[in-house]
């Protein structure tokens, strides 16, 4: 069966999902839309895509295809997403889900009463270390976890000089900001290896929101969140703190720090290494290499190259007509859409929100 595939957005999509699926066999690229139609026809000449277009609208609707894929701005995902599902399609849609919770509602349940295949782009699942990760929980290797600890710290905001003027991951009304941008990944993996979030406290923050143009010098105001930290209370019982910043002027990475009742996980980005020790004993390296790093074409880097078990998956899932067995679904990014609006609104409201 020849999969046929249309794509929303030529930026992402052309570094990771569109190397991703040129790996797969009968996959048959048909379009490309971007809001700029050089970068959809640029992309459409490195990848041989046939038809490019600068509206979405226009390209689902003269198209009929098995899969769209959407990698646009967050404030697009609730209407590309629908219109995609009306028109017959399955869909995998970029994180963070939506705008809002009733977005992501309207996105999870259209998509369930249509029978169609949904996955959220939390390609982390899909990479050795953090499935390792997962599976020695659920087998008991660190015991009962107690606290966890996760931060990212950048600097890729922390210059005000750092982005062009009207960057959308720094606007609000957009969809931009950290806690969408990396918490939503945090969130989702918090879930699949924790399990169900109990209680919410956090804050999101504009630091930096005076920012000059950097090939321009005009002056222009970010209002998306340049930081944001938040503790949850797991239904477990396990308390995770997470803090991510854009603002350093060093960047610290991504670390994440599991202690149990009888053992702790550690796992850095910077060289991912995955580090794991029992009660007693000293630490061992278990990390897991990921042969679709060594793929010709695929970008390198964790994002790029998970992406490529993610399609996998959900182009088996759509030509075997079943559920997804790995990965994130709209359910997932609905629950994740839930714990971000909860974070903002124990920033407004300076407290403790109870989600189960």
């Amino acid at each position: 069966m020849t999969l046929r595939v249309s794509v929303i957005g030529a930026s992402f999509a052309k570094a990771a999902y569109l190397p991703a699926l040129r790996t797969i066999d009968d996959v048959e690229l048909v379009a490309i839309s971007s809001q700029r139609l050089e970068s959809a026809q640029a992309a459409a000449a490195a990848f041989g895509i046939p038809h490019a277009y600068d509206n979405w609208e226009t390209m689902i609707a003269r198209h009929t295809v098995d899969l769209v894929c959407i990698a646009t701005p967050t404030i697009y995902h609730a209407p590309m997403t629908l219109a995609a599902l009306d028109a017959g399609a399955h869909v995998l849609c970029e994180k963070p889900t939506a705008m809002n919770r009733a977005e992501a509602e309207a996105m999870y349940q259209r998509a369930e009463a249509l029978g169609r295949v949904h996955m959220i782009g939390h390609e982390l699942r899909f990479n050795p270390n953090r499935r390792r990760i997962q599976q020695l929980i659920a087998q008991g290797g660190v015991g009962q976890v107690r606290h966890v600890n996760l931060w990212n710290i950048t600097a890729s905001w922390g210059d005000p000089a750092s982005r062009p003027a009207g960057d959308w991951w720094s606007l609000a009304e957009m969809g931009g900001g950290r806690l969408g941008a990396n918490g939503s990944h945090q969130i989702d993996l918090i879930r699949w290896w924790l399990g169900d979030i109990g209680a919410v406290c956090g804050q999101v923050k504009v630091v930096v929101p005076d920012r000059i143009d950097k090939h321009t010098g005009q002056r222009w105001t970010a209002n998306a969140d340049d930081l944001a930290h938040f503790t949850f209370e797991m239904v477990s019982g396990a308390l995770v703190t997470v803090f991510l910043s854009g603002v350093a002027r060093h960047n610290m990475d991504n670390h994440t720090q599991i202690f149990g009742s009888e053992g702790t996980i550690l796992l850095a980005n910077s060289d991912e290494k995955l580090l794991y020790a029992r009660a007693g004993e000293d630490f061992h390296d278990i990390s897991e290499h990921d042969p679709n790093a060594d793929l010709p074409g695929v970008g390198k880097g964790i994002w790029n190259v998970s992406v490529v078990g993610l399609m996998r998956e959900l182009t088996a899932a759509i030509r075997e007509g079943r559920a997804l067995r790995e990965g994130a679904t709209f359910y997932d990014g609905l629950q994740t859409q839930i714990a971000m609006d909860a974070v903002r609104q124990s920033t407004v409201e300076r407290r403790w929100i109870q989600l189960a």
